[in-house]
C-alpha cells in the first residue's frame, strides 16, 4: 500500500484547509485510516481516524468540533477538513493505514505512512 498526502499550506488563524490522502495498491487490506501530526520538537500525535467498514470516526480532543475526517471509497482517498485553524495546529500532517484493529491513537498500530504535508497557521 502506498499513501500520498497533499493539501497542506499556509493559512491564517481561523482559516480552513482540506488535506487529502490517496491510497494505492492493496487498499482492501486497510482496516482503518488515520491522520497524525508532528510539530517541531514534539512527538507525533494522533489527530483523527476513520474505519473502513461502517465509517466510524474518532478525534483527538484538541481538534474535536473543528476537524472532520471522511473518505471516498471510489477514489481510495481519505480527507481531513480542518476549520477554525489555530497556530498550535501548525505541524507536518501524516496519513496512515492499519491492516488490523488496535489502539488507533497510537502510531505503532499503523503499517503504512504517507510522506507528510506541512500545515502552517499564522497568528
Amino acid at each position: 500500500v502506498q499513501l500520498q498526502a497533499s493539501g497542506g499550506g499556509l493559512v491564517q488563524a481561523g482559516g480552513s484547509l482540506k488535506l487529502s490522502c490517496a491510497a494505492s495498491g492493496r487498499t482492501f487490506s486497510l482496516y482503518v485510516m488515520g491522520w497524525f501530526r508532528q510539530a517541531p520538537g514534539k512527538e507525533r500525535e494522533f489527530v483523527a481516524v476513520i474505519a473502513r467498514s461502517g465509517g466510524a470516526t474518532n478525534y483527538a480532543d484538541s481538534v474535536k468540533g473543528r476537524f472532520t475526517i471522511s473518505r471516498d471509497d471510489a477514489k481510495n482517498t481519505v480527507y481531513l477538513q480542518m476549520n477554525s485553524l489555530k497556530p498550535e495546529d501548525t505541524a507536518v500532517y501524516y496519513c496512515a493505514g492499519a491492516v488490523r484493529s488496535g489502539y488507533y491513537y497510537t502510531a505503532g498500530t499503523y503499517d503504512y505512512w504517507g510522506q507528510g504535508t506541512q500545515v502552517t497557521v499564522s497568528s
